[in-house]
């Protein structure tokens, strides 16, 4: 039986015309390979933004209405729809036969939370059909359908998770990602100079890496892929066949057994956008945390590292968490509004500060790794302000003026520059 392949192209791959073209090529030649092709594509760089932009606008000028959530995503999924029409046109004119669906055409379902839909069900039938045939399909990302009807989009980076769930519900061999880069790397080679593109990297790490601030894929489509062992590629949309990099191979997401060498650290990550908040003189007695959290978990605010340590008054305790910089003041205000029930001295926020991480699967069988990584950043004067770990990773906050300096000591610490 032909296999089936699932293509993804990111919204810089298909900016303007001239790199759909290229898109068209890069489809062209697994068609030829004799792959049966789906293609699901973002909308051309910066106009999601500009869609934004237009429903924020339309609802100030409705004499202070909001737009119901169901118009917004009617609005913002419009430019991956321009753009799997165009791709579609393009592939016309080459000769070959292709066709753009909708999300509600295929259908993709999705609950009905608008603006940040999950994927419940996809009918492969239709589609796979279509592709069975010969016929190219070009799919826009980002959306899908409610049960009632509506249209639904999936949240930034959704058009990741359209392509990993139409490559599960096709059992397609592969689910390449093409993007700006041509693989995962080590570390972000605009900081480290010597970071190495990964050939092979787990679905775990992948995952770690993705929320702990690389941006290569979203988290939500790693999820996706691990649950269902979707075998993900990550390349570049910029080498066209047979150029320097023939295979153009790029990176594959795997399960952690079909990777034969695990480093010990396969990848250190960072993220700008943090925020900590400190709470000074909490009641040391159950109940306390609960109260402080169950607030912020039901506004949506995520809180990721938290720390707590003995205060000199005695039976109190000071409490430190972080939070996504863009919701700072929101938590800070939440919080505020509980002190009189909480019955803590003062609270403050620190918004200069970043979280560095090491990943590694190989982490699970080998000690050290902790010592290694603060000991490097102590030989440079990097103060560690809270510490998080999981089996697979460490994460430490610190100022945020030190993140390239820690970046660059933690990948000579672990030896990844070398191949």
């Amino acid at each position: 039986m032909t296999s089936r392949l699932v293509m993804k192209f990111g919204g810089t791959s298909v900016a303007d015309l001239e790199r759909i073209r290229r898109v068209a090529r890069l489809v062209a030649a697994e068609v030829r390979a004799g792959h049966k092709v789906a293609v699901v594509v973002s909308a051309m760089s910066g106009k999601t933004n500009e869609l934004v932009a237009w429903t924020d606008t339309a609802g100030r000028a409705a004499e202070g209405l909001t737009p119901s959530d169901d118009e917004y995503d009617a609005v913002v999924a419009s430019g991956e729809q321009v753009t799997a029409g165009l791709l579609a046109k393009v592939l016309r004119h080459d000769g070959l036969d292709a066709r753009s669906w909708m999300g509600w055409q295929i259908p993709i379902l999705t609950d009905d939370a608008h603006g940040s839909a999950r994927i419940e069900d996809i009918s492969p039938d239709a589609l796979g059909a279509s592709i069975d045939g010969g016929t190219i399909a070009v799919i826009a990302g980002f959306q899908g359908v409610t049960r009632s009807g509506r249209l639904a989009t999936l949240g930034r980076g959704g058009s990741d998770t359209s392509a990993v769930a139409i490559a599960a519900a096709l059992r397609a061999i592969r689910c390449d990602i093409y993007t700006d880069v041509d693989g995962v790397y080590t570390t972000d080679p605009r900081i480290e100079q010597r970071a190495r593109r990964i050939p092979k990297i787990s679905y775990e790490e992948m995952l770690e890496m993705a929320s702990l601030g690389a941006k290569v894929l979203q988290t939500r489509s790693v999820e996706m892929a691990m649950a269902h062992r979707v075998l993900v590629r990550v390349l570049s949309s910029f080498t066209e066949p047979g150029e320097a990099d023939p295979d153009n191979s790029g990176t594959i997401v795997c399960a952690e057994e079909e990777i034969v060498e695990k480093r010990i650290v396969s990848g250190v990550a960072y993220s700008r956008d943090e925020a900590k908040i400190t709470l000074y003189g909490v009641p040391d007695h159950p109940g306390v945390s609960s109260k402080i959290f169950s607030g912020l978990a039901d506004a949506n605010v995520n809180v990721d590292m938290i720390v707590q340590s003995h205060a000199r008054t005695a039976n109190t305790a000071n409490m430190e968490f972080t939070v996504g910089r863009r919701d700072a003041a929101r938590a800070l205000e939440i919080v505020r509004g509980h002190q009189a029930e909480i019955g803590f001295e003062d609270v403050a926020c620190d918004e200069h500060v970043a979280k560095v991480s090491v990943v590694g699967v190989g982490m699970r069988s080998h000690t050290g790794v902790a010592k290694t990584m603060f000991s490097a950043l102590a030989e440079r004067g990097v103060n560690i302000q809270v510490i998080s770990t999981s089996e697979i990773k460490i994460s430490v906050l610190i100022d945020e003026a030190y993140t390239e300096l820690a970046v660059r000591a933690l990948h000579a610490a672990y030896g990844l520059q070398d191949g």
